[in-house]
């Protein structure tokens, strides 16, 4: 879809109130006026905290908040009705859905087993520390409350590599099951960072590689999804999604779109699970992310000209999904990595209005997070957001040559009358940047429409203008009275 968005409909600290669906559904309509052209919605599907889950703690797969279990019918977010309701509200207005598909850990099981095991180091698990054991692992899975309505599969110890808890001596540490190894082709952090927590599913046990085909045909015909998004690549064989996709997409004669969360700083990294895959996905530009994170926290002292190096989209800009934040990064959770709020506008400016990647914003900045007393960025976010639907069109100039300001121009295009725009940004001291926009402009006047600049600036007949930038901002420049 031409200039697409993704919004991350979701955020850590929602409250457990049951009523996120229809909330969903309720905003659709409002959703497609501001430029959303896609949600990506949280794990639909039971976990093990029940109401309180924000789903990456999978027990029950089947389970969209139809059954009682785990203490409640309703997930976090509403009922299994609720869901599909808020899904067909947003194709009403011709918005996609991706859901979030999480597959490496199971959590929350129902029983224990005996199993034999050896132990890993955690901080190396290509390193063993014990002999042969027996440990009683929560690796039983029988979904009682379901009572095999969808589904009569049931989990066991053989469905994983291993877990990292014996309830025999009430041990931590990470037990790889005897017969078992970990899947060698895995990110390499800490030698072989397969397991990530819970019951580590084993894809390469055939009876539970094919419940996940079973399920994701079912999933696909219940909830009438339009697209995938994955969680924790890295710790998944980097073959198994291939094939996954691969069969859905045949299955249902669609071009599911699908991007895959591998959290790493390492373009190589990045561009070597492509390369695996064949491309079969997208990727989260999480390298771009940590660029964000360290001008919004460097106070000033980042070289702003290398402000897009190392980055997914500078190097595979059809496979990159851009973002500021997600709900990993919010204060508190394990990968927090804030970006400071002064610098948000300037990366979000970067991330909807370059021609490169396919942008997805977060719902904790457009609405705020009111647990965390953080403010929402919303009026912003709608002023860029109508830009890249109404304006950002056309070829584009790069202007990354300063330690300080930066930017680029997009120069419209017959197709779209009245387009194009002048972008600066800057981490510190403003300025000013002579331009190219087009000669089409030649004599034509551009304002700040983010209001930091209050000049206007004149076309030459060249098709150059010098754009301002005030201190530590952004500056937007469009056509006045067009």
């Amino acid at each position: 879809m031409e200039n697409g968005v993704i919004m991350q409909y979701f955020e850590w600290y929602l409250p457990p109130d049951g009523n996120h669906w229809n909330r969903l559904k309720n905003d659709a309509k409002h959703l497609s006026d501001i430029g959303i052209t896609a949600v990506w919605l949280p794990p639909a599907y039971k976990g093990a905290n029940g109401i309180f889950d924000v789903g990456y703690s999978v027990y029950d797969m089947y389970d969209l908040g139809e059954f009682d279990q785990k203490g409640s019918v309703s997930t976090k977010y509403g009922t299994n009705k609720e869901y599909i309701e808020a899904v067909d509200e947003l194709h009403k207005y011709g918005i996609d859905v991706y859901a979030d598909i999480v597959f490496n850990q199971r959590i929350g099981a129902d029983g224990t087993e005996i199993v034999r095991a050896i132990e890993d180091n955690p901080q190396n698990r290509e390193q063993q520390t014990s002999g042969i054991e027996e440990i009683e692992a929560w690796t039983r899975f029988d979904f009682l409350g379901r009572n095999n309505t969808y589904s009569d599969f049931k989990l066991d110890w053989k469905c994983f590599h291993g877990v990292d808890y014996d309830e025999r001596t009430k041990r931590s540490s990470i037990f790889l099951f005897e017969g078992k190894h970990w899947d060698e082709n895995v990110d390499r952090e800490l030698g072989n960072y397969d397991y990530l927590m819970g019951a580590d599913t084993d894809f390469d046990y055939q009876p539970l590689k094919q419940s996940l085909f079973d399920w994701i045909d079912w999933y696909v015909d219940t909830a009438n999804i339009d697209g995938f998004r994955i969680d924790a690549v890295k710790h998944i064989k980097f073959e198994f999604f291939k094939e996954w996709l691969s069969y859905i997409r045949n299955s249902k004669k669609r071009e599911f779109f699908a991007v895959g969360e591998y959290w790493s700083k390492d373009l190589a990294r990045l561009q070597n699970y492509l390369g695996i895959c064949e491309n079969a996905m997208s990727l989260f530009d999480v390298p771009l992310h940590f660029k964000f994170f360290e001008a919004s926290a460097s106070d000033g002292n980042m070289d702003m000209s290398k402000l897009l190096d190392g980055t997914l989209v500078s190097s595979e800009p059809t496979k990159a999904v851009t973002f500021v934040e997600n709900h990993d990064t919010q204060e508190g959770q394990a990968l927090q990595s804030a970006v400071l709020n002064w610098f948000k506008p300037s990366a979000y400016a970067v991330t909807l209005l370059r021609n490169e990647g396919y942008p997805c914003i977060f719902y904790g900045d457009y609405y705020g997070v009111p647990s965390h007393n953080e403010k929402p960025f919303m009026d912003i976010l709608d002023k860029l957001l109508w830009l890249r639907k109404e304006k950002a069109f056309g070829s584009q100039n790069d202007y990354f040559d300063d330690f300080d300001v930066v930017g680029w121009t997009r120069e419209g295009d017959d197709e779209h009358i009245g387009t194009g725009l002048a972008v600066l940004i800057t981490d510190k001291r403003g300025g000013v940047k002579k331009m190219y926009i087009g000669k089409r402009h030649a004599g034509k006047i551009f304002y700040d429409c983010i209001g930091n600049c209050a000049d206007t600036v004149t076309i030459d007949k060249e098709g150059y203008g010098v754009f301002e930038v005030s201190d530590g901002s952004v500056s937007v420049w469009i056509l006045k009275n067009e």
